[in-house]
């Protein structure tokens, strides 16, 4: 599986609540935008890739494709927790560089109603109190507390993860939330589970986004002016850990998931232009930035305090806004995030363009299931 793949084609809707519509309606959206950003339509397309959770069971894929225009092509419908989006970009790569089509189609689309996401009984042991909680505030809280008792980590600093993520989604247009929250506003808004506050919890929105993948063959003949490479697609589940036994580890994954991407690509964390990661609390970025191997163990509040991770920074993190405003739509994120890395590595990003970009990753991970890293290059 030598040959390349390409992103020809990135759609994306804004993120926000659409009691009104459908996953059919904002899945096909996403994927017209697309086609049209890649310039091709329906019939070109060989098969389909769709990423979605909660409707998992009643084929997201065949409806959208209904309403884009029903050609009979192969559909896959992949879940996979919240890396559920690009796991099925993975997938289309894959089938591209097997050499079974030159044109696929990838659509992440959820409707996420409203309520928290984790907790609950489950079906065996009762862990609540006794092995943690399930409750997604509660498992990046206590990530969190470990990482400031080893490393003297503030509250202060998780809370700047909230302030730059806001003041980013002032520049993007497709973001749920467009506001700026100084650090006052963040650490005294309502606490969920210390030490992440509300607007440090990821914002609840329904959403869409699609790619368009083609071999490079393809990519040749429709002309790679605007063609972003797939350098590196990793993709990882929880592995056995000592830590695991008593809490969730999303530590290992993520940091196995990096060093095979940077190993796929041939480059390091010093490279990257920009990321866009996980940030499904405020707790959770800055880890991500000692899994991605973007600084130094214990340094990731350094990190964001140094301004790397900001705007203009020597790593720009999440300046789409990130899960915290731009929004977290469970099986669009990872397409979501892909559009945004491909924005940019095409000089096409606006007033929030990296200066630059030659190299940009994109992490998303599904708790106790998966996590998906992939490293996207510019074109030449």
């Amino acid at each position: 599986m030598s040959q390349n793949v390409y992103v020809q084609g990135a759609g994306m809707i804004k993120f926000g609540k659409y009691p009104e519509r459908k996953i059919d309606d904002l899945g096909a959206e996403a994927g017209f935008l697309a086609l049209d950003d890649a310039g091709l339509s329906i019939k070109d397309v060989e098969a389909m890739y769709c990423g979605n959770l909660l409707e998992a069971n009643n084929s997201p894929g065949q409806r959208i494709l209904k309403q884009m225009g029903p050609t009979g092509i192969p559909v896959v419908n992949t879940t996979n927790a919240c890396a559920s989006g690009a796991t099925a970009f993975r997938e289309a790569m894959i089938a591209i560089k097997a050499g079974l089509y030159d044109i696929c189609l990838v659509v992440g689309v959820e409707q996420m109603g409203s309520g928290m996401l984790g907790g609950g009984k489950p079906d065996t042991i009762y862990t609540e109190g006794v092995m943690g909680t399930g409750s997604m505030p509660g498992i990046f809280a206590e990530a969190g507390s470990v990482h400031s008792a080893k490393y003297g980590t503030t509250f202060e600093q998780f809370a700047k993860v909230a302030v730059k993520n806001h003041q980013h989604a002032v520049k993007n247009p497709l973001a749920r939330y467009q506001m700026e929250t100084p650090l006052d506003v963040v650490t005294q808004s309502e606490m969920i589970a210390f030490p992440n506050t509300k607007l440090m919890c990821s914002a609840n929105v329904d959403g869409a986004a699609a790619t368009i993948l083609v071999s490079e063959k393809k990519a040749k003949a429709l002309g790679m002016s605007r063609s972003v490479k797939i350098c590196a697609s990793a993709l990882t589940s929880d592995p056995f850990t000592d830590h695991s036994l008593t809490l969730w580890d999303f530590n290992t994954c993520t940091r196995h998931a990096a060093d095979q991407a940077y190993a796929q690509a041939g480059i390091g964390p010093e490279d990257l232009s920009l990321v866009e990661l996980h940030d499904c609390f405020g707790t959770a970025e800055l880890l991500h930035y000692e899994n991605l191997r973007l600084c130094d163990e214990g340094e990731a509040g350094r990190f964001i305090d140094e301004g790397h991770s900001w705007a203009g920074g020597k790593c720009p993190v999440n300046l789409s806004g990130g899960l915290l405003s731009k929004g977290h739509p469970v099986g669009a994120t990872g397409v979501a995030n892909i559009y945004e890395v491909v924005q940019h590595l095409r000089g096409e990003a606006g007033d929030r363009q990296c200066a630059n970009p030659k190299y940009g990753l994109t992490h998303v991970i599904g708790l106790g299931s998966a996590c998906a890293v992939h490293i996207l290059q510019a074109p030449e």
